[in-house]
């Protein structure tokens, strides 16, 4: 399976949209490469996160975000059960979970609930380690038009994460403590 064949199904790739989703892919991709093989000995399956780390976001042309080039119906925190639908349509339930599950730290059905957000009610939270993985190496790439493809500190995530709730604060911690040497 191509990751860059079904995103170019969706995103004509000479778009910035393009451009700006197949580069922020390839940054978390390697992230949660080198992410998975600090934790080898729990069996990652690499190739997994690989792909579903490049479609994580497959969704964002369906929402409206004219400053990733997409401009779609949808608010942005759309993105991911969208682009989870896309891919089941495909028949890889497995990645769409991934794209279900990496908005945040996850967003439970109370949540939803409580919020009001534009979501089926339902937990979206990452179940398994590959998910796991996949969500914290996204949350240190930003997806900007003339982003610098820098890594951002944890500093930066955790205050990020702050505005959602200190338990998103919490659950990042608890895999930055799991996934890295834990220095902040």
């Amino acid at each position: 399976m191509d990751p860059i064949e079904i995103i170019s199904e969706f995103y004509a790739p000479d778009s910035m949209a393009f451009d700006i989703l197949v580069r922020h892919s390839r940054q978390v991709a390697a992230k949660a490469v080198r992410t998975a093989a600090k934790v080898a000995h729990l069996n990652p399956d690499t190739v997994f996160i690989e792909q579903a780390a490049m479609l994580h976001d497959i969704g964002i042309f369906l929402t409206r975000t004219p400053g990733l080039g997409c401009n779609g119906e949808n608010p942005y925190v759309c993105h991911g059960y969208l682009g989870g639908e896309l891919l089941e349509r495909k028949g890889l339930l497995c990645h769409a979970l991934v794209c279900e599950r990496h908005v945040g730290t996850g967003i439970s059905a109370d949540e939803i609930r409580r919020a009001d957000l534009p979501l089926p009610l339902r937990d979206m939270l990452p179940v398994t380690l590959e998910e796991e993985i996949i969500c914290y190496a996204d949350k240190f790439f930003s997806k900007s038009p003339n982003g610098n493809g820098e890594e951002k500190p944890v500093s930066k995530i955790l205050l990020g994460l702050s505005v959602h709730g200190e338990d998103k604060v919490e659950k990042f911690m608890s895999w930055h403590k799991r996934f890295s040497s834990g220095n902040i």
